[in-house]
């Protein structure tokens, strides 16, 4: 049982609806083993992403008055990509709290980015349902907008693709192609798991919750491996 107080404070937002948040924190593979619970957290990861999305383009459209479209679109990416909000939910310190199979749980569901990184969405649709945009704003600021000023000192907010393709073409003289490999989950929340290829030789594989962000993940680790 989730102690609403306890979570409220890991979170730094105050909680009125405990099935909602109950909500946020159950995996779909939950669901294979309790059929009572009727929904897993899916669509509140839809909506958590939708207002992640707006509040990290308000965030960057306010704080870099005269850059282009396309280096704050960069700057959202690496600020919104898939381990960074994994390791914002483990700042949370709410993996305890997290529903999921007993299986996924024995293959170390609770450390797993894609399933954090979900979670860390699902968390902010629940807050905006809950009590609002504003909370949803603090949320944010206390998990995820103080790593800002370190992405733009790091560069990592670069194109990884871009980045990805002068390598390959400097050292391997070859061009990088992009294949999806599988995706899973329901039409209006699908994810994505894409291939990055060179000659033919698969270099790394990426996840996302669309081709685009899973194909950036794929460069991504690509690039480190190079």
């Amino acid at each position: 049982m989730i102690e609403p107080n306890l979570l409220s404070e890991k979170l730094g937002v105050p909680i009125r609806s405990l099935d909602l948040f109950t909500t946020s924190l159950t995996h779909r593979s939950y669901l294979n083993e309790h059929p009572e619970v009727p929904y897993s957290n899916e669509r509140l990861e839809f909506l958590g992403d939708a207002v992640l999305q707006f509040l990290c383009s308000e965030l960057l459209y306010g704080k870099f008055p005269d850059s282009p479209e396309g280096l704050l679109t960069n700057l959202r990416a690496a600020l919104v990509c898939t381990p960074s909000l994994a390791a914002s939910t483990r700042d949370m310190g709410v993996s305890q709290f997290l529903k999921l199979s007993k299986g996924e749980a024995d293959s170390g569901g609770q450390e797993k980015d894609y399933i954090l990184a979900n979670t860390f969405e699902a968390l902010l649709g629940a807050i905006y349902l809950d009590t609002g945009l504003e909370n949803c704003r603090k949320y944010l600021e206390k998990f995820l907008f103080s790593k800002l000023d370190e992405v733009v000192k790091s560069g990592s907010f670069k194109d990884y693709k871009s980045r990805l393709q002068e390598i390959t073409q400097e050292k391997l003289t070859a061009t990088p192609i992009y294949k999806e490999l599988r995706s899973y989950g329901p039409d209006h929340n699908k994810h994505f798991v894409m291939g990055v290829y060179v000659r033919d030789a698969l270099l790394s594989e990426g996840e996302g919750s669309s081709k685009q962000r899973a194909e950036q993940e794929a460069a991504k680790t690509a690039i480190e491996k190079l």
